[in-house]
């Protein structure tokens, strides 16, 4: 087989110009209430964890209320160069113009979504309030009509805080309301006296060695290890960012919020319970929902990031249920769909990495598309993956598939010219790129003129130059994006 020239497209230095400067914080945005979201009863079990690494040197945050400075969250052995993304003092014009979009588009009192995603979708300012207000919007948290947030904020963060009076609270503590329900009408004097239950007194659904199915001691006891669980992991989220990980005070609240998130949605969801890597789907939420001008919002972070976390799980909750691993819609068949993407869109890339090298999806994708993308870029970059994701309307599963396919394809001269380990290498620990232009192009893949082009070269046997030449000048087009 004819080796195939590499297309000029693809060499073009447009994939490789820096990152364009994020504006500076602004002012703070108008208070934003948070809405509140039914929690769906899921039936899976997900299992995704990301390959332990050693952490990088820790980076300064600032924790509140001073500014937070988001910090590049991989390990010391990835390729990216940017450890920290700090924000510059000057803005482009579209940084500024899109701003006052949103801000204008949040303050009416009936939301558009439909623009709404349109404005999100290229981006959000990681000031004001805007991301934390928009990202409830997209997740359902919040309904379009403003006038229905505080009434909707007031239930929910009081439906939480009764998940956690009755989920997180110790069987002594259950053993002795319900022992003192039962002596409410005996003699004050008699109740002082008595400091603990005589023998008699305990029901076999109340011991500790009970093993019924509705005793308390015994879920506390089979609970325990997947609490055990909870709290390694979220020891281990983004060990250098201060906002998550260091001896302040301010450092272990976060940490503790984390854990009562995880714990009980474990509980609410028992066919899903916890599985290894979901702290990694809950800091994005936690930490941009904490860092809200607000000063209400940021107190009710816990509450209002456990909701948008089980929205957020319900839409790839068929790729974390361990049983559905080899059907349709499990983990598997996610994975078989973006190799037939890649096949679909670069079929000379796909032959050479699973043909030739052999490099099978899952040794990358597995985690690309389980943890959305968390692992793979620093903590600013990912936030701004997921303003896109969120903001798609045929949802985020699509819109991954799209950008882990668009990632292939903008380092697919360096996949070309490697072997089985150089290639996996390569993709286990993804190189530094311009997120924006990523995104551009896993956006062009959703348009039927790309099939259309390959269609046509394929029917006519349109030479490589015309082809190539027809795709440089779609994937350019900016008036498509």
């Amino acid at each position: 087989m004819k080796k195939k020239k590499v297309p000029d497209w693809l060499n073009s230095s447009l994939w490789s110009s820096p990152h364009p400067p994020p504006p500076p914080p602004p002012p703070p945005f108008f208070s934003s209430a948070t809405v509140d979201l039914p929690i769906e009863q899921h039936t899976s079990a997900v299992s995704s964890a990301s390959p332990s690494q050693p952490p990088s040197p820790p980076a300064t945050v600032d924790d509140p209320p001073e500014p937070q400075r988001i910090q590049d969250s991989r390990p010391k052995n990835h390729t990216h160069t940017s450890t920290d993304a700090t924000f510059s003092s000057s803005p482009s014009a579209d940084d500024i113009s899109r701003q006052a979009e949103l801000l204008a588009e949040l303050s009416k009192k009936v939301i558009d979504m439909r623009e709404l995603r349109r404005l999100a979708c290229q981006g959000l300012p990681d000031g004001a309030g805007i991301r934390s207000t928009v990202w409830k919007l997209l997740l359902g948290y919040l309904p379009p009509d403003r006038g229905l947030w505080s009434a909707e904020l007031a239930k929910k963060r009081s439906q939480y805080k009764h998940f956690k009076d009755d989920i997180l609270v110790n069987p002594v503590k259950i053993t002795r309301r319900m022992y003192n329900s039962t002596s409410s009408d005996a003699d004050d004097a008699k109740v002082e006296s008595r400091t603990l239950l005589s023998r008699s007194e305990i029901t076999h659904g109340e011991h500790p060695l009970s093993l019924g199915e509705t005793s308390v001691w015994n879920q506390f006891f089979q609970d325990t290890e997947i609490i055990d669980q909870i709290d390694r992991d979220v020891k281990r989220t983004h060990p250098d960012m201060h906002f998550f990980c260091s001896e302040s005070q301010f450092a272990k609240s976060n940490q503790e919020a984390l854990k009562n998130i995880l714990i009980i949605f474990a509980k609410l969801n028992p066919g899903v319970r916890y599985v290894q890597g979901m702290n990694e789907l809950l800091a994005p939420l936690y930490y941009v929902f904490k860092n809200d001008p607000d000063e209400e919002n940021a107190a009710f972070a816990e509450a209002d990031s456990f909701f948008c976390f089980v929205e957020l799980l319900s839409g790839f909750r068929d790729n974390f249920v361990k049983q559905l691993d080899d059907s349709v819609v499990g983990i598997r068949s996610t994975i078989t769909r973006l190799s037939q993407l890649l096949k679909e869109h670069d079929e000379e890339l796909w032959r050479h990495l699973e043909i030739t090298c052999k490099v099978n999806p899952q040794f990358y994708a597995f985690r690309w598309i389980t943890l959305l993308l968390t692992q793979e870029f620093n903590f600013a970059d990912s936030l701004h993956i997921w303003d896109t994701l969120l903001s798609d309307p045929e949802g985020p599963q699509e819109t991954l598939m799209r950008i882990c396919c668009a990632m292939l394809i903008l380092v697919r001269k360096r996949l070309l010219a490697g072997d089985f380990t150089s290639n996996l290498k390569l993709l286990q620990n993804y190189p530094s790129t311009n997120i924006s232009h990523l995104l551009y192009v896993a956006n062009k893949f959703r348009y039927p003129q790309i099939k259309s082009i390959r269609y046509s070269k394929v029917q006519s046997g349109m030479p490589d130059v015309v082809f190539y030449e027809q795709m440089t000048v779609f994937l350019t087009d900016k008036r498509m994006y």
